[in-house]
């Protein structure tokens, strides 16, 4: 799979591509992560990317020519999406990346200052993305947050793919609590369970405990998950619990 982004800070991405598992999935050849200055393809002499916006508003807006030419120029299909990153767009999650995961190129457009004339939302890019309901200083930070979650859905990105299908968010809910050595640290100890060697309690613990962060921390997470009775049965117990409806 092949990411081209076009930014006017690519110094910004050096930092995802010289450590951890992207520069590694890089390296091995499993992705491509391509970064393009957008005042290479600007056409006059102080390459200018923004102008002031029409109708007197303050700041500078991203100006559709050298935006529109960056992108017909890296984009190597018709078919390959090209996502505005926005605060305004549709909120990225974990279906979301699974979704652009099974794409062969995406381009990224990361926004700075007030936005970008909205003839490149319109008639560009493919569809605009947010990463929350909050206001960055530009596109760099998203567009890395989706790089690095898509690209743990290609094969062979993440040593043990089991992981990435058992993630939070990956079956719709949060995931369950983990622990390691010592058994024992300050006073706080590990579940017994956990020792137990019972595979079948242990798993039931976990979709319990499991379905309880969720409950707690992400209700509304629970409206897409496929229940089971038995997932029903439990998150009454746990409501009954806590003494809540």
């Amino acid at each position: 799979m092949r990411f081209d982004i076009i930014t006017i800070f690519p110094e910004m991405f050096a930092s995802i591509l010289s450590g951890g598992i992207i520069a590694k999935a890089v390296r091995k050849g499993l992705i491509e992560v391509d970064v393009h200055n957008l005042r290479d393809y600007t056409t006059d002499k102080h390459r200018s990317v923004d102008d002031r916006p029409f109708g007197g508003e303050e700041g500078m807006v991203f100006k559709p020519e050298p935006v529109f030419a960056a992108v017909e120029r890296v984009r190597r299909s018709p078919a390959s999406p090209v996502y505005l990153l926005s605060p305004q767009g549709r909120p990225f999650d974990s279906r979301m990346a699974e979704e652009i995961a099974a794409e062969t190129q995406v381009v990224l457009v990361c926004g700075r200052y007030e936005g970008v004339d909205e003839r490149i939302a319109e008639s560009l890019a493919t569809e605009e993305i947010s990463i929350g309901d909050y206001v960055l200083t530009g596109g760099e930070i998203p567009a890395m947050v989706i790089v690095d979650a898509v690209a743990r859905h290609i094969p062979g990105v993440v040593g043990k793919e089991g992981s990435v299908r058992k993630d939070s968010f990956a079956a719709g809910g949060l995931d369950y609590p983990v622990y390691t050595r010592p058994r024992e640290f300050r006073g706080l100890t590990v579940p017994e369970v956990l020792f137990s060697g019972d595979h079948k309690k242990i798993e039931a613990w976990r979709r319990r405990r499991a379905l309880e962060k969720t409950w707690r921390r992400r209700p509304d997470l629970l409206a897409r998950l496929a229940l089971s009775d038995e997932d029903r049965r439990l998150l009454e117990d746990i409501r009954n619990e806590r003494n809540e409806p």
